[in-house]
Formats: C-alpha cells, structure tokens, sequence
C-alpha cells in the first residue's frame, strides 16, 4: 500500500475533482482525497514534488503493428528534399547490412521542396537495393525497379500499380506490403513491437486501441498481437481489419473494424476522401467510395447481428453518410442499446451528420493531430476543400450534440503523442470548435476507456479502479490553451508501479518462443 502526495490529482470524472491524495493497494486505487484517513498515515509515502497526475492516457487508432515496426526503423518524414532523403537511405542501407528489402516510411510532398512525391526513377538515383517508401497517410506507396522486379506478376498487374512512377495504390499497395513482410523474422517483429511499447509509455499511453490485419501474410499480424498483449505492459484492445465476420468469431473476439479493408473511402492526401461536393482543385473530383451501399449495409448488420462492435473508417462527408446509413440500417435491423459503434476519423462532419450520429448512439474516433499535421498542412487542405476547411473535426459542436468522442494518433501516420492530441483539441484552427483542457484531457482518458468498455477498470482516478496515472511536469488545467504544447511527461505509473524500459527483460526471446509453440513450422 502506498500514499501519493504533493500533486494535483486531476480525476476527470463527468463531475471533475482535484484532490492531494491518492492511496493505491494491490494496483487499484482505494482512497482519492484533501485528507488522510488515518488508517493509511503509516504508509509507504512518494513525493511528487508538486506535479500533477492525471489518469494515464489512451490512443483510440493506432496501427501498432506498423508503427511498431517504422518506429524502429527507416522514418523519413522529417526530410526536406530528395538528396536529404538519398543521404538518409544510404546511411541506413548502410548501418543495417543484413536486411533485404528496405522498407521506409512518411514520404510527402509537402515537406520536400521538390513539391510532390518522389518516383521510381527518384529511388533508382538513391539505391539499387530493393526500396519501398510508404506515403506519409499509410495508404499508398513507391518502390525502385529492384524491388518491382522482386514482385509477383500479379501485383504488377493490380490496376492500382503505376508501372511508369512505381506507386502502389488501393488493393496492389495491401499486396505489395504483405510480401515485403514475409522477410521480417519473428523475433525483429517482437523487438519491434517491445520498442514500440517503449515509445507509448514515454508518451503517457496506458490504453491502445489496435487496428490490425494487413501488412502480414494470413493475418498473421492479429496473432502477434493477440500472443504479444500478454506480455506488453499496456492493455491493448484488438480491432481486426476485415469485412469477414467469421474470422473475427474465429478469434473469439469482440470487434471488428478499422481501415483498409472497413475503410469507406480514401484520404485528402491523394484526394480520394469521398465528397458530396467536388475537391476545390479539381471540379470532376468527389474522391472515391470503395463499397456499394448495399455492400457497407450488409457488413454492418452481419456483425451487429453477431453482437460485435463495429468500426468504418469515413473522412469525406459522403463516406461518413455512408457509414451513418449502414449503422441505421444494422440497428434497424437488430437493435442494441449499448452497441459502442465507431466511426473512425470523421473529418467532415455536418450539422445533420452529427445529428443522426448522436441519434444512433455512435462514438467516434478522431486525430486532432491532423489539425496541425506538418505532412498534410493547413494550407493544402484549404486548396482541396476551400470553405469546408472551417467543418474540419468539429470537436465543439460533437461534443455540445452529446457524442462520445475519443483522440488518437493514427499512427504511424502521426506519431502517438496524447500532449499533442491536447494541444490540438484547445487550439483548434476554427476558433468555435476549440474545446476546453478537462475535456480535451477526457478524449485521452476517460472517453478512450469507453469506446472499449473499459470504463469501469479505468479511465478516471477514482476509488476501485486501476492505479493507472500519468505524472505531468504542469497542470494543464491552469495553462494558457496556446501553452498546452509544452507540457511534459514525466513519469507513467502502472497499477501503481512506476514504468520501466522493457530493455534486456528477455521478453523478445519469451513471445518468441510462445508464437513458435502455437504456430510451428
């Protein structure tokens, strides 16, 4: 049993308390207060030297896997041209002699002077080594001739490959990314995903909502991460990305959802967002939506019926009508009370949008990090959608609408970081849709543990739950909103342990082992 004082204990309950006490025992919370009850006067006491705590942080979509994966590798998002980017590809080539295939990831064009993406004739000037980038949004990329050449003729003649510029777009792009991956060994795969969890940690994240199922041949990358939860010290919450109900009943598991294959459309970054009005730039342009209505509808009912929850991913406002239609319709058919279906990013939510969401009782998933999002600026998203711009994740008016609403990152596309989710959410471009620190702090915690419903266990600092808490250098309750930015992590507890580096546990060689035993050769 142990007493921490000396902070500010933010609860982030609907009826918000801040307190100076907060007793843990066995690794759940079992007093919050102003003052010590005797009984624990003798306790074990820490200091926290007049920070404040708030409970640990969630990430409501994030690609794990993949992130795990480019976290520990090849990241070029931070280049400014395409020699800085040749520069940066040689030295890895170079640092890391064993791999095969080089596999990067965050190319934009709105970073580089060049001003657009690099091509196949761009990555043959760099190496003859087989290279793939991954574009910046994870939804498409370019490979050099050496690495085209190693593709099966069948990817080569997907609709989706650009055999002049070397893209892999739509169903060539899952392909040519499952076959890459099949040279990855099982225990760089488990190192990743241990370095990945490092890198959560540092950020607060305590709870991971997980899409997974693409990347990896046989949806091999579900399993990793069913065996890897066990060993992880975050609580991870599976999404399999798939419109096969079956598999996911297979598994045993709760949800189903996510992008790819459950994504409605595409992204503005290739301007295939479904619109119901055309792209600014380009008047022929209404992006793309990949399913049929009917498609989506017959989806969402099998597995509503099948008491999974549903999640789809929808950016433009077409595809989130979309989304709305289909969840109308499952719920028509098979009412739930208590279903927790989640619509994933977003973006161009109208008054009647958020209307008939809230009606259906929807939760939905966003990324105000896309609000400051350096591959993707402002300035671009303004060329493409003109006046919609101000509509753009109108967090103020879902919120005031009644709507559950829960922040992430997405990553790999931004990196997880709840500091700057918070930051995001209070300065938002749109003045009128900026929202409050307490409820921009609840987005992370509170709300993140409901879309999972995991509400009871976590999520607040309160009497019966977890001692999950994240340790803050300032209380960003009592910040200016343009300040936020600069506040800082400094410690992660863990059912009251103080969080730790995986390093040199051992835990590689144990998943390891585990994922052999069950899957044998």
């Amino acid at each position: 049993m142990r007493i921490f004082k000396n902070a500010a204990f933010i609860s982030c309950e609907d009826k918000n308390r801040v307190f100076k006490y907060l007793v843990e025992d066995g690794g759940k919370i079992v007093f919050t207060g102003d003052e010590l009850p005797p009984q624990y006067t003798a306790c074990e006491s820490i200091d926290l030297n007049n920070k404040c705590v708030v409970p640990a942080f969630g990430d409501t979509h994030i690609h794990f896997s993949s992130f795990a994966y480019f976290n520990s590798g090849l990241d070029c998002r931070d280049v400014n041209d395409f020699e800085k980017l040749g520069e940066l590809i040689r030295t890895y080539i170079a640092n890391n002699k064993k791999e095969k295939v080089i596999l990067a990831f965050g190319c934009s064009a709105h970073t580089v002077k060049e001003k657009r993406l690099p091509e196949r004739s761009d990555l043959d000037k760099i190496t003859d080594q087989p290279l793939m980038i991954v574009k910046y949004d994870g939804h498409a990329s370019v490979g050099n001739s050496a690495l085209i050449n190693k593709m099966p003729a069948a990817i080569l003649a997907d609709p989706g490959f650009d055999k002049d510029t070397g893209w892999f777009y739509l169903n060539a792009f899952y392909q040519a990314v499952n076959f890459i991956t099949k040279s990855v060994s099982l225990p760089a795969v488990f190192k990743n995903l241990l370095a990945g969890s490092d890198y959560l940690a540092s950020k607060g994240i305590a709870l991971v909502h997980t899409v997974e199922g693409v990347g990896f041949p046989l949806d091999l990358d579900v399993d990793f991460m069913r065996l890897a939860a066990r060993g992880l010290p975050q609580s991870y919450r599976i999404f399999f990305q798939t419109m096969d109900v079956n598999k996911v009943l297979r598994r045993k598991l709760p949800r189903i959802g996510g992008c790819f294959a459950n994504a409605l459309d595409g992204c503005f970054g290739s301007e295939d967002a479904a619109l119901k009005e055309p792209y600014s730039n380009n008047h022929k342009n209404l992006g793309t939506l990949f399913y049929s209505q009917a498609e989506v509808n017959d989806f969402a009912i099998k597995a509503n019926r099948a008491g999974l929850q549903v999640a789809m991913h929808a950016i433009g406002d077409a595809a989130i009508e979309q989304a709305l239609n289909a969840f109308d319709a499952a719920l028509n058919d098979f009412p739930r009370a208590d279903h927790r279906h989640i619509i994933i990013h977003a973006d161009l939510m109208s008054t009647q949008a958020i209307e008939r969401a809230a009606k259906l009782n929807l939760c939905i998933a966003l990324q105000t990090p896309f609000l400051y999002w350096r591959q993707e600026p402002v300035e671009y998203l303004e060329s493409i959608l003109g006046s919609r711009l101000k509509n753009l994740i109108p967090l103020k008016s879902m919120l005031s609408a009644g709507l559950t609403l829960a922040d992430g990152s997405d990553a790999p596309c931004t990196l997880p970081d709840p500091i700057a989710g918070i930051f995001a959410a209070c300065n938002h471009p749109n003045p009128d849709e900026s929202i409050s620190a307490l409820d921009a702090l609840r987005l992370h915690t509170v709300n993140c543990a409901r879309l999972s419903f995991d509400e009871n266990t976590r999520g607040t600092l309160a009497e019966g739950k977890l001692a999950d808490f994240v340790v803050l250098d300032k209380n960003p309750l009592q910040m200016p909103a343009q300040k936020l930015d600069t506040l800082k992590v400094a410690d992660l507890y863990l059912k009251g342990e103080k969080y730790n580096s995986q390093k040199d546990r051992g835990l590689t060689n144990l998943l390891f082992d585990s994922f052999r035993n069950k899957y044998p050769q």
